[in-house]
């Protein structure tokens, strides 16, 4: 399986919260009311991508925000990237520190892949991560439990811009509009070039459409999720 393939699972999220210590460092906004208003939250799995900077910057031109499911061998690498991220109001998740398979790997090499991405983010941030996004959007019900161990929810997306496919600007932009709906939740990578090129011309486009772009957790903050949880459940999931 190609190592950024977006499973069909699809769909979506829960929250993010600050530290006391970090709390200072993101300026307090108003929050959207998405019962009222249009709302996408675009999310950007696998970072910080070595373009995350240029993203940051459309992002903040645009007073827009995403939600960024990180890996932890990347917020290492690229620590200035991350606590950008969370300084300026994004929400940070936790993707796995290297992206394994969870349903492939043991339940103690799932807690690594976990806690470390958690520990490093925390470090370089501030930030506990408090959303899960399992590799690939594969889970299982002992990914669920451990999951439900960290007291996160796991949360997948409503549509994928299939970026890492096309690696086409324009092709990107198609897709992210054709699956830009009311509530959604849109995969995409920021290691993608062509992903960041669009985001100016994207970005305009929406909220030329009337959306507000938001952090998953502005998104669905009406929604009760529990630990462990995977939302919306997808077709044949038990717990």
């Amino acid at each position: 399986m190609s190592r950024h393939f977006a499973s069909l699972l699809a769909i979506a999220v829960v929250a993010i919260t600050l530290t006391p210590g970090a709390a200072s460092a993101a300026p307090k906004e108003k929050e959207v009311d998405c019962t009222q208003v249009k709302c996408i939250a675009l999310t950007f799995d696998d970072g910080p991508g070595k373009y995350a900077g240029e993203l940051l910057d459309t992002l903040k031109k645009h007073n827009a925000k995403a939600t960024f499911f990180l890996e932890g061998q990347y917020v290492k690498s690229r620590p200035a990237f991350a606590k950008r991220m969370a300084v300026e109001g994004h929400e940070l998740g936790n993707h796995s520190y290297s992206h394994p398979n969870f349903t492939t790997i043991g339940p103690a090499a799932i807690r690594s892949e976990i806690q470390k991405t958690q520990d490093i983010v925390k470090q370089v941030t501030g930030v506990e991560p408090k959303l899960l996004r399992p590799p690939y959007g594969m889970a299982d019900l002992q990914v669920s439990d451990i999951a439900a161990e960290f007291g996160m929810p796991m949360i997948l997306w409503t549509g994928g811009s299939r970026d890492w496919e096309s690696k086409n600007e324009e092709a990107i932009k198609k897709q992210t509009l054709a699956v830009a709906k009311q509530g959604s939740i849109v995969l995409m990578h920021d290691w993608v070039k062509q992903t960041v090129d669009s985001m100016p011309s994207l970005i305009k486009t929406l909220q030329n459409k009337g959306y507000h772009l938001v952090t998953v957790s502005e998104l669905i903050k009406d929604q009760k999720l529990e630990p462990g949880d995977i939302f919306p459940v997808p077709e044949g999931w038990e717990k």
